[in-house]
């Protein structure tokens, strides 16, 4: 039926099926928070994970000075290849050579990691199929998918295990029409980074089912002391996988927009079909920027490693902090990440009679400390909330101070905890002893 009558005295003007089917699951629960801050305390937001956000932490010189070289070329004011120019795509594969063999023809260059998650799922994923999905997990996967029919399903993580992968739960979501299973390490929101043990489990569970892999690896090299992080693809023997990573995170600088895609396909599994299928999918946006392209070389060869070991080094420290002081808040209990820079807090709901959920939580806190953290139904995972771990110490210190009086405030009486059982109590005498030490 067409969607307008000939002669037609009324606009009839909708918006599309993929317009209306596509949601940022976080935007639409941060949307619908009241989160009024108190107008006595400055707002401290442990909610946005952009690690540029205060300020402390910025790029090195020869970061930006790349860019200003890039300035002056006539060829990074012009339309490059759809897939990105092959200096940038050779860059890429030298850098990424911890990948595994990487051909400048197995990159192509996104806007952004979240445009190359875009494109591997649409480039191997059809309407009516599905995709598997970590639970807690980033919420790009579910906007993209959905607009497009694809159906997400979700997999569990284990928060006492490291947040380690379910294994027999994954295993039992993947059905016929399973396109892709999606692994994020190091990840986001939980901080987890696995072990080449767990990684090769994954492989295994994949392998014996026949379903590729999109490894987000934003996050890549981006883990504490004593981790360490693996690519998923270098220890694939025959498990075709795409590759998602790019500037954002590591080089400090999203709003530059630069990611990429890594083909890593050695027994041909994918074939000619998708290969070229990715290159028609680039043509969509003509290619990312070519400002950034043309520093690209000089980006990935010439920072300094020192660079991104002080970058880490702060941010482990700032998770140790925020570890340390939020141990001492009753209710909550945080668990320590091993790289990426956010960390995911349980709260312990029971001792909030108070509060429905954690949405209400978060509200009420922002209302009187003026603290906002996201809440975990932003990532599938209620009861929980995550805090991002790039501020300042002083901010740092700030805000798990204002978290632990807004929970001494809203926990339930001493002779209230007595009333409930006692595994739901997140506080031993033990534990208090050395909080009060502490705190």
């Amino acid at each position: 039926m067409s969607r307008r009558s000939r002669g037609s005295n009324t606009w009839e003007v909708r918006a599309s099926t993929l317009a209306r089917n596509t949601h940022n699951l976080i935007r639409d629960i941060v949307e619908n928070l009241q989160v009024e801050p108190n107008p006595n305390k400055p707002l401290i937001a442990l909610s946005v994970g952009d690690p540029t956000t205060f300020g402390n932490l910025n790029p090195p010189e020869q970061v930006i000075q790349a860019v200003r070289d890039s300035i002056e070329w006539l060829s990074s004011r012009s339309y490059g290849p759809a897939k990105g120019h092959l200096e940038a795509r050779q860059a890429v594969a030298q850098y990424s050579a911890h990948q595994g063999p990487i051909a400048p023809d197995d990159v192509i260059l996104c806007s952004g990691c979240s445009h190359a998650i875009e494109l591997a799922i649409t480039a191997i994923a059809d309407s009516g199929q599905n995709v598997l999905a970590p639970r807690p997990g980033f919420m790009i996967y579910k906007t993209v998918s959905e607009g497009l029919g694809i159906n997400v399903k979700y997999y569990n993580l284990l928060p006492d295990q490291q947040w380690k992968i379910d294994l027999e739960d994954l295993e039992s979501q993947i059905d016929d029409d399973t396109a892709a299973i999606i692994i994020t390490n190091p990840s986001n929101p939980c901080g987890s980074v696995y072990s080449k043990e767990h990684l090769c489990e994954i492989l295994e569970v994949a392998a014996r089912n026949r379903v590729p892999i999109i490894a987000d690896e934003i996050y890549e090299h981006f883990v504490f002391s004593n981790h360490e992080f693996t690519a998923l693809s270098a220890l694939s023997k025959d498990v075709p996988i795409l590759t998602c990573s790019g500037l954002t995170k590591r080089f400090l600088v999203p709003g530059w927009r630069m990611g990429w895609v890594i083909i890593h396909d050695r027994h041909n599994i994918f074939g000619h079909e998708v290969r070229k299928g990715m290159a028609n999918l680039a043509t969509r946006i003509l290619g990312p920027n070519t400002l950034i392209q043309r520093a690209l070389p000089a980006i990935l060869s010439c920072t300094p490693q020192s660079f991104f070991d002080d970058v880490v080094l702060f941010i482990e420290n700032q998770a140790k902090l925020a570890f340390e002081e939020l141990r001492c808040a009753p209710g909550l209990r945080p668990m320590m990440p091993q790289g990426a820079m956010y960390m995911m807090v349980e709260i312990k709901m029971s001792l909030f009679p108070k509060f429905k959920n954690e949405l209400q939580f978060v509200e009420k806190m922002v209302a009187e400390q003026s603290v906002f953290c996201l809440p975990g139904q932003c990532f599938m995972y209620p009861n929980y909330m995550r805090i991002v771990l790039t501020v300042p110490e002083d901010i740092m210190r700030e805000a798990c101070k204002r978290i632990t009086i807004f929970c001494k405030d809203h926990i339930v009486s001493r002779e209230s905890l007595k009333e409930i059982d006692s595994n739901l109590v997140n506080v031993s005498s033990e534990a208090e002893v050395i909080c009060a030490s502490k705190c």
